[in-house]
């Protein structure tokens, strides 16, 4: 299977830079069983039915984008570096993605100002090991002061981050900090939608996926299985499992609202029944994936020829999401982190 086979061209002007607001208002294509229609995110909860039941990710996106100043023992300041933080290991050291990291060694000392600094433990290829100089809550407090809002290459190009973009970049269910993405089909969501979900007897579960840097990284080889997933830490809690377990017996359908809650999903559950669960998933999604207990997705559309839009491809097939996303263009959707949503119902 080609890489090739799931690019597509995409207008400039349809990247999304902002987000709608309300939050609700943004636009929604519902794939149901093949058929093709146009609504809001604000109709979600007439699009579904009494007893279906939404998962969503709950993480909380830390500002993980750091500008520093490489030090070296004997030599003054030098080189600039930015940094994205990605996850943390159980010693407390850091994996991050580094520009320029060939300018980086072993041994180097990295300034971000605000009190916090990281010592560079070793280089491999795509990523630093960083072992900083507090944890805890003085390294979240230090962080909050030296950090940015890590949003999307498709977006920092084009505009900085700022503070709007604070709130923006956080869904309303963040509550277990450690992403350094959002889970951004969850971004459409607000109190007004949730309330109707809850009138028309939809239920939500929550389970957490910390979203790492490397969710930005393109498939680099051709052939698709030869790609390799950066892992990310999960957990599924024995409430949100019975919940999830409930709802299906109820004869509800199951919703991951986005892939991320989809791919914990789907690497926790066995024969179809969700399992509380906790660990790191590296799970590829492509297609010929058999899906065991994700009956429905809603997600926003996904840049070409990336782990996500492969994830579609595998949840409807191929000719389906080439349809799909030729649909989105031509009426105008806005794409990615800040764009409009998805509802794919096979």
């Amino acid at each position: 299977m080609s890489l090739a086979e799931f690019d597509f061209e995409l207008p400039t002007r349809l990247v999304a830079l902002r987000p709608e607001r309300p939050r609700r208002a943004a636009r929604l294509l519902v794939w149901d069983r093949g058929v093709i229609s146009h609504r809001s995110v604000s109709d979600l909860a007439d699009l579904l039915e009494p007893g279906d039941h939404l998962v969503f990710n709950d993480t909380r996106v830390i500002p993980a984008a750091l500008k520093g100043i490489r030090k070296r023992p004997g030599m003054g300041p030098s080189a600039n570096i930015s940094v994205n933080l990605d996850q943390i290991l159980p010693d407390g050291t850091w994996r991050v993605l580094a520009r320029p990291a060939r300018r980086l060694r072993a041994g180097d000392l990295i300034e971000f100002g605000a009190g916090l600094d990281a010592r560079v433990l070793e280089r491999n290829e795509d990523s630093l090991l960083l072992n900083f100089n507090c944890r805890g809550k003085e390294f979240e407090r230090r962080l909050s002061a030296a950090g940015t809002v890590p949003l999307p290459p498709y977006i920092g190009m084009r505009r900085v981050a700022d503070e709007r973009d604070r709130d923006d970049y956080q869904t309303v269910f963040a509550r277990r900090p450690g992403a350094v993405a959002a889970p951004t089909a969850s971004l459409h969501f607000d109190a007004w939608l949730l309330n109707r979900l809850r009138q028309r007897s939809i239920g939500h579960s929550t389970i957490t996926l910390h979203v790492g840097a490397g969710t930005f990284l393109p498939v680099r080889n051709d052939d698709v299985s030869c790609h390799r997933m950066h892992s990310e830490w999960g957990e599924v809690t024995e409430s949100a499992a019975y919940e999830i377990n409930s709802a299906r017996d109820g004869g509800g359908r199951i919703i991951p609202v986005g892939t991320t809650a989809l791919r914990l999903l789907e690497t926790s559950s066995v024969g179809g029944r969700a399992r509380a669960w906790s660990g790191d998933t590296d799970l590829f999604v492509s297609p010929g994936f058999q899906f065991t207990i994700s009956d429905g997705l809603m997600t926003n559309f996904h840049l070409p020829k990336s782990t996500l839009i492969l994830l579609v491809a595998a949840f409807i097939g191929k000719e389906e999401m080439q349809r799909v996303y030729g649909e989105a263009i031509r009426e105008e959707y806005r794409f990615f982190s800040y764009g409009d949503g998805s509802l794919l119902l096979p």
